[in-house]
């Protein structure tokens, strides 16, 4: 159905894998993305801070390091919004604020805790490093440094066979008895904070604040025979967030106001400033609108005559377990983009936003496929139905599919990235 050549595909896989690679935490996928709107004209704009924005101009603002707000302003009329949304987090363990365990005097250990539904098994016996950020006191206000160890530190090992014959049977992980790290030999204990402060260029006695989290070393790859596969770390969903900064930074507006929002939280429900179900979309639509100098009246008409996708990966069917997936609304792997359903709005499409997304995705040459989950199996929630409780529009629900959503380690399809940017970029400049 789609033309995208070999080529196209393959340098967006390779922009993709070094965009994950770069961002092992929700604070260096935000940083990354401001990085990449500003080498790409966008404007850098600060909530402390007076807005000055003007038609045909770009713009982002971030919240907390690890939400990004980005939008482009038509040059001429600007009807209403066309956003898409997606997250910045992906589930996996956080150090906690006293992390060091000592193991009768041998063994040094990290104390961490879940951060979303994490597949536990997955971490183990796997390369492990930790990033986040740390808050120092500046001249003037707090001041934030990003940390990135960027080595493997850490391995969470199995117990051996030989002491558990019964292992292969199923195993309930205790995250605080089973899944602390090792990280190296007792002799270690009280060089947690040195390491961030060599990391972060400051002495150990001035960080203030942390923000800590374990991450799998792995790297992107392709497989498959025909290398028609990806597979990661934090796919979910930092595939949706490259795909749409991509469309936004290639497509140029004509007469509704392009914005890709990127939140965190979202695998731990968005309550939070920087999620989903803050004001952060609100704030900065109001701020616009004050920029711009609309009228209350004509930032209502825009508010209705707006659109939002919300993107955020979906589940594609298990090749070993096909029968967890609905037995016609199911998705699979490289056959396009996935249109998200759920007769108790859990997303947020109906049959007006799904004629949209299916009518931009026509127009884009590529395909799309719909999911619901089994009536018996409660799926998960995502932005769309969050976010509409604050800024209301029509909403659709879609995802790009994979294997082993919240794995230490996920597989996608090497064709559907390319699907997504081409359907992003028709919906931001038609």
């Amino acid at each position: 159905m789609s033309n995208i050549n070999n080529q196209t595909m393959d340098s967006y896989i390779e922009g993709l894998f070094a965009f994950i690679d770069s961002s092992p935490t929700s604070f260096h996928a935000a940083a990354n993305v401001g990085q990449a709107l500003e080498e790409a004209g966008f404007q850098r704009l600060y909530e402390t801070k007076p807005w000055q924005i003007e038609s045909g101009k770009k713009y982002f603002v971030d919240r907390n390091d690890s939400a990004v707000i980005a939008f482009s302003i038509p040059k001429k009329e600007q009807k209403g919004f066309h956003i898409v949304a997606a997250h910045s987090d992906s589930p996996c363990f956080k150090l906690k604020e006293l992390p060091e365990l000592s193991v009768e005097e041998h063994y040094l250990k990290w104390n961490v805790e879940k951060y979303g539904g994490m597949i536990l098994s997955t971490w183990l016996d796997r390369p492990l490093s930790a990033a986040g950020r740390v808050v120092v006191k500046g001249p003037d206000r707090m001041m934030t440094k990003l940390v990135n160890i960027d080595r493997s530190v850490a391995v969470i090992p199995n117990v051996a066979i030989h002491m558990n014959r019964d292992m292969n049977k199923g195993i309930e992980y205790n995250p605080q008895t089973d899944m602390p790290p090792l990280v190296g030999s007792a002799d270690g204990r009280g060089g947690y904070l040195a390491l961030l402060a060599k990391e972060a260029g400051v002495q150990a006695e001035e960080i203030l604040g942390q923000d800590i989290f374990l991450y799998n070393k792995d790297r992107c790859s392709r497989l498959g025979l025909a290398e028609e596969y990806i597979c990661g770390p934090r796919l979910d969903d930092l595939e949706c967030v490259y795909g749409g900064m991509k469309a936004l930074m290639q497509e140029e507006p004509e007469s509704y106001i392009s914005m890709l929002a990127v939140f965190d939280n979202e695998e731990v429900g968005s309550g939070t400033k920087q999620g989903a179900d803050s004001t952060f979309l609100r704030d900065v639509l109001s701020r616009i609108r004050s920029g711009l100098q609309l009228t209350e009246e004509t930032y209502q008409c825009m508010l209705a005559e707006s659109f939002l996708i919300s993107a955020d990966n979906a589940h594609a069917v298990h090749p070993n377990h096909p029968e967890k997936t609905d037995s016609v609304n199911k998705s699979w792997l490289n056959e396009g983009i996935v249109i998200k359903y759920h007769g108790s709005q859990r997303y947020a499409t109906d049959a007006y936003s799904a004629a949209v997304m299916k009518d931009i995705c026509r127009e884009a040459g590529v395909p799309y496929q719909t999911y619901a989950n089994r009536s018996d199996i409660a799926g998960g929630s995502t932005l769309g139905n969050i976010l509409m409780a604050q800024v209301s529009m029509p909403t659709v629900d879609i995802g790009l599919p994979q294997l082993a959503m919240h794995s230490a380690l996920e597989t996608a399809g090497a064709k559907d990235l390319a699907y997504l940017i081409r359907a992003l970029s028709v919906f931001y400049s038609r």
